[in-house]
């Protein structure tokens, strides 16, 4: 990622968060870019967005994507319990038996939980929602069948300025929900979970 010229009107702390997430190094098979960040939500913001690399799929879905903006108010918002908060978005396509699995939205939450900690990020009230799509075309679009989707949507608040763990979290989150292996040593993809089930 780029870095940028400090700008004395953003406060130090945001500039620092800045250039921490600017000194990722993100995972190869994703490719990440700097986007306008949404308005209103906080006097400072900053936005990410990733795709998964590969061929694009036989339906003609890609193999993941997602999003990543970081939040910061001085004065420290009550409900976030920190001046910065993080909202994120990933997204994948899954095989269909995954889709009509009762735990893989649990797993997907487990994940994203498990790759914060395994990079030892500080960070408190998180919340979020996973939803399972699956669908079938018809008429012309019957061709492509049956497909299974995945989407985590997720926030947190951060307890430290420097950034780079939890960009690095959520680009672990989406490359393992678009099938690739984990970096992290401990965790078990959603295929091993379910055969350990019988």
């Amino acid at each position: 990622m780029s870095e940028s010229v400090a700008d004395p009107d953003i406060p130090g702390i945001f500039q620092d968060a800045l250039r921490s997430i600017r000194s990722v190094e993100i995972r190869p098979e994703l490719v990440v870019q700097e986007i306008p960040a949404p308005e209103n939500l906080a006097p400072y913001s900053f936005a990410l967005a990733a795709e998964v690399l590969g061929a694009t799929r036989p339906d003609g879905s890609e193999h993941g994507q997602g999003r990543f903006v970081l939040l910061y108010d001085p004065a420290e918002p009550e409900a976030w319990g920190s001046a910065f908060r993080v909202i994120c978005f990933v997204q994948a396509p899954i095989e269909q038996e995954m889709g009509v699995d009762p735990f893989v939205a649990s797993v997907a939450w487990s994940w994203l939980i498990d790759a914060l900690n395994g990079r030892d990020a500080k960070f408190g009230a998180a919340s979020g929602t996973a939803t399972k799509v699956i669908s079938t075309g018809f008429g012309e679009l019957a061709a492509q069948g049956d497909g299974s989707q995945l989407e985590l949507r997720a926030s947190w608040s951060p307890h430290e300025s420097r950034l780079d763990a939890h960009v690095e979290g959520w680009g672990e989150l989406l490359c393992m929900l678009a099938g690739l292996p984990p970096t992290e040593e401990g965790v078990t993809m959603i295929n091993s979970r379910r055969s350990a089930r019988g």
